[in-house]
């Protein structure tokens, strides 16, 4: 599929359960540093998440903390996993990304999705429904902004008039990823994006998204797909950090069971077997030799290039992941260097 090498990057959604007593201000401030040291490191992504309208205060404005990002580093590429795209105004996402894209001299790597979560779409009054079409109307805007065009836009659900954005991205037309756990998803990415976004075990849609290509007539080796798992931790003990970590990982993964299955959607559940269960669900945490052997074995299933996972379980201090940057960097990395 591609001969690119491995590119490694960490995932952050911000969020910050009350009962853990963090401070909003504390938890960004200390993720900011840690990002400016995992470029340090030698990572060479980081990918942002986002929801809404949620007790943790899971990070609702990506773009803001990118340009944030921006400015605390030089070389490590920042991207969206997901921006929910229907959510938002596609001008205004343009212009946002395209000022990221300008603070970071041409570092954005923008990835859209249809979202899924029930109560976003209920506070902003938007019919679920519409998703997809208004996904495709943003997409196309969003394109055709970035090319440089000026244009009128009488569109079902966006309506501008004499429209062209300013300033435009650094980037001569910024790659779009698409994101999505279903095959209309994935026909999707291989049809208008650059690449297909996703985590966990992705492998049919992986196959479906290469296929794609190919039926489009398109290169698969200038395309690229960004995944992994859902936590794959690096650790000297991995049973100290199990202890540690797995009420954390359970909190995040039932809550995303609970929107899923609220949404119709069967991709991700909720946790009734601790460890052993969330083994099941992708979430590990090893040893770096183990590291090694499941990144290289994942890749190799799914055409993966991006390799990428969470990094802060939520509820944690930030400070607790450093031993598994430094594993990584010193003891997994350079295994696909």
């Amino acid at each position: 599929m591609t001969d690119r090498k491995i590119r490694f990057g960490l995932w952050y959604d911000f969020r910050n359960p009350p009962a853990y007593g963090h401070s909003n201000v504390e938890i960004y401030g200390a993720t900011l540093e840690q990002i400016a040291y995992a470029e340090q490191l030698g990572f060479d992504d980081i990918w942002l998440s986002e929801h809404h309208f949620f007790e943790d205060s899971y990070s609702p404005s990506m773009l803001p903390i990118g340009c944030a990002i921006a400015a605390k580093t030089r070389r490590i590429r920042i991207g969206t996993s997901v921006l929910l795209l229907p959510l938002h105004d596609p001008v205004r996402v343009a212009e946002d990304a395209a000022t990221l894209d300008v603070i970071s001299n041409g570092r954005l790597e923008l990835g859209l999705g249809v979202g899924y979560r029930k109560e976003e779409f209920t506070g902003w009054r938007i019919d679920p429904k519409e998703r997809a079409q208004r996904m495709e109307e943003g997409i196309e805007i969003i394109t055709r902004l970035f090319a440089g065009e000026r244009f009128s836009y009488d569109g079902k659900h966006y309506r501008y008039t004499d429209i062209q954005l300013y300033p435009p991205p650094v980037q001569a037309r910024p790659k779009l990823w698409i994101a999505g756990f279903s095959n209309a998803a994935v026909r999707r990415a291989a049809r208008v994006g650059y690449g297909y976004i996703a985590t966990g075990p992705i492998s049919p849609f992986a196959k479906l998204f290469w296929d794609e290509l190919k039926k489009h007539g398109k290169e698969p080796s200038d395309h690229e797909i960004a995944g992994g798992y859902m936590w794959l931790h690096v650790a000297r003990d991995p049973e100290k950090r199990w202890r540690e970590a797995e009420a954390h990982f359970t909190y995040q993964q039932n809550w995303y069971g609970k929107w899923f299955s609220e949404a119709g959607m069967g991709f991700i559940k909720p946790v009734e077997g601790g460890r052993a269960d969330l083994e099941a669900r992708t979430c590990y945490i090893v040893e770096p030799a183990k590291a090694v052997d499941m990144i290289r074995n994942y890749c190799a299933e799914t055409g993966t290039t991006r390799w990428y996972s969470w990094a802060v379980p939520p509820g944690l201090h930030p400070s607790w992941s450093e031993e598994h940057l430094e594993l990584m960097a010193k003891e997994v990395i350079p295994a696909f260097r």
